[in-house]
């Protein structure tokens, strides 16, 4: 044995004899580290060396490689924010398309540097605004867009030819996607200039969240219809954003949340390609959509994992060939269930920590939680803070200098590695099933998310997971702004809508509809051209979402004890 050699196994030892020694004081932790399936997760290690990553079956040449490169665990740009910032997408809309359009101005006169439109519940459910259903809820949670109208207003005076927009908006993504291209149309902006994204990630719906309105396989000939038409139509524009997000919201733990995110994807890009699409033609305008949760190194590796692994896939699965295809690029908002309303101002220093996260992640666009969004929508003062947070991030911290600044830590590696064998398992568990429909459809996936939710919340009640000012460090606090929609809102939109479907009342529109229901019948043919044609026709979202409701049934939530 070498002189060097020897010493170090005798410090390891004198290390081992020492740590042995400070765990009789060490405070308890809770399991905070996800596993595989079974598992409940488990402490970090007491060190982290070559030993660990040896242990792993870390190949630094094959699981590091170079930023921009395959596998792209360290970043999918060759410089990352040397060369640009990631996206500053402050996530807004609420009440009517002129106060989300004025609040979209405003954000981007204080630096953002992308726009996020927030719906509300009866858009993305298909329901117009004078609907029954739609009683009570009409501009709470997001902007009210029924009509080519409403969808003018809201864009009223943004440059859609330089601006990137994404649309959190899922079972009606096809519509309102028709409704942006109509303005763009009328603006006389070339469709290969529209940059964006619409999340229309509708398994997800059927997990976690459940603005769904049609059963999931019409659904996802749907999904694919839209990857096809963009991939010609607006090449620039991603077709999905396909979201851990709300699994994460839901409970999930974040190996759950890349498996999860990442068996969705592949249910998507295994449809389009049975549809007879070319991976490599729609492959790189796929997008996908994480939780930037609490703990920071956990969720830096869990960014990095994902990559990996889809790289992975998209070669391996799909025969992606070109790096485009097999890049996972993605949008990272900070964790809405990890703020309070006890003491809220204490979310400042949630959402700064999860932003960080993120950006040494790698993300490519962020939206930052006001602190009062435990309480309600954000006020203009909270988006402010949440944007300043991502600037002083990205402008004074000096992480942004360094291209993937942890990378070849012990401890990180280690993670990313140990994320990515934990959601291969998952994975593997959701093909054994017949893949992520099949695993949804027996209520597989959402089983696992709850029994992970109960978990979390158990550890909380006990104290094993210390939540500050809730289970420790408990105080009163002021009061803070509430902002809060007004009323007449909901009364003035369902008139507007109503006096548009009565100008609109035409032959045109009515064939518009019909060509819709026979398409959507047949099968084979595109429904994003008709789509396009009904809604420049005056069609309203819901009478296109009534017509589908019609052709294709509406899904009923599965059970899940």
């Amino acid at each position: 044995m070498k002189s060097d050699d020897r010493a170090e196994g005798q410090a390891k030892e004198e290390f081992e004899k020492r740590l042995a020694k400070a765990r009789k004081a060490a405070r308890p932790r809770a399991p905070l580290l996800s596993g595989p399936p079974g598992s409940v997760g488990e402490g970090a290690d007491d060190l982290y060396d070559e030993e660990t990553l040896e242990r792993l079956g870390f190949e630094p040449a094959r699981d590091l490689g170079f930023p921009g490169m395959p596998p792209f665990t360290r970043g999918v740009q060759p410089n990352m924010y040397r060369g640009r910032l990631w996206t500053m997408r402050q996530y807004a809309g609420f009440g009517t398309a002129e106060e989300s359009n004025a609040r979209y101005h405003y954000l981007l006169s204080q630096g953002q540097t992308g726009l996020s439109v927030a719906f509300d519940l009866p858009t993305q459910m298909g329901r117009d605004s004078d609907h029954a259903l739609a009683a009570g809820e009409v501009g709470r949670v997001g902007v009210a867009i029924d009509s080519l109208g409403d969808m003018r207003r809201l864009l009223a005076g943004l440059p859609l030819d330089t601006i990137s927009t994404s649309m959190t908006i899922n079972a009606t993504a096809a519509i309102l996607l028709s409704l942006y291209i109509a303005v763009a149309d009328e603006a006389g902006v070339p469709r290969d200039k529209l940059r964006g994204t619409i999340q229309n990630d509708i398994l997800k719906e059927y997990i976690a969240r459940g603005t769904y309105i049609y059963p999931p396989r019409p659904s996802i000939r749907l999904i694919s219809d839209i990857f096809a038409f963009c991939s010609k139509d607006a090449p620039n524009w991603n077709t999905i954003s396909i979201s851990g997000y709300h699994m994460r919201e839901a409970g999930c733990d974040a190996a759950q949340e890349i498996a999860f995110t990442l068996a969705d994807g592949i249910a998507y890009v295994k449809a389009a390609v049975e549809a007879g699409l070319d991976v490599d033609d729609f492959g790189g305008q796929l997008s996908f959509f994480f939780n930037g949760h609490n703990n920071l190194l956990e969720e830096i590796a869990k960014f990095r994992a994902a990559r990996r692994l889809w790289s992975s896939i998209m070669q391996e699965r799909f025969g992606a060939k070109t790096d485009r295809a097999r890049a996972l690029k993605f949008h990272c908002q900070t964790a809405g269930m990890t703020l309070l309303a006890q003491q809220p101002m204490v979310n400042v220093v949630r959402v700064a920590m999860q932003a960080l996260a993120a950006v040494l992640g790698g993300c490519q666009s962020l939206h930052t939680n006001g602190f009062d969004e435990a309480l309600g929508l954000p006020t203009a003062e909270a988006a402010t803070l949440a944007l300043r947070t991502q600037q002083v991030i990205g402008y004074e911290s000096g992480v942004t200098d360094f291209v993937d600044p942890l990378g070849g830590s012990y401890a990180v590696e280690a993670l990313t590695t140990r994320l990515e064998q934990a959601a291969r398992e998952y994975i593997r568990r959701v093909d054994e099933l017949g893949g992520m429909v099949s695993a949804i459809e027996q209520g597989y996936v959402q089983r696992e998310i709850q029994a992970a939710a109960y978990r979390y919340q158990l550890e909380i009640e006990e104290k094993k997971r210390i939540i500050v000012g809730l289970n420790e460090f408990a105080s009163e606090s002021p009061p803070v702004p509430v902002m809060k929609i007004d009323p007449r809102i909901e009364r003035e939109q369902a008139e507007r809508t109503r006096a548009w479907r009565a100008e609109h009342d035409t032959p045109a529109k009515a064939e518009s509809l019909a060509v819709i229901d026979r398409v959507a019948k047949d099968g084979r043919e595109n429904l994003l051209p008709p789509i396009l044609a009904a809604v420049k026709a005056g069609a309203t979202v819901g009478e296109i979402s009534d017509v589908l409701r019609a052709a294709w049934g509406e899904h009923t939530e599965i059970l899940t004890i």
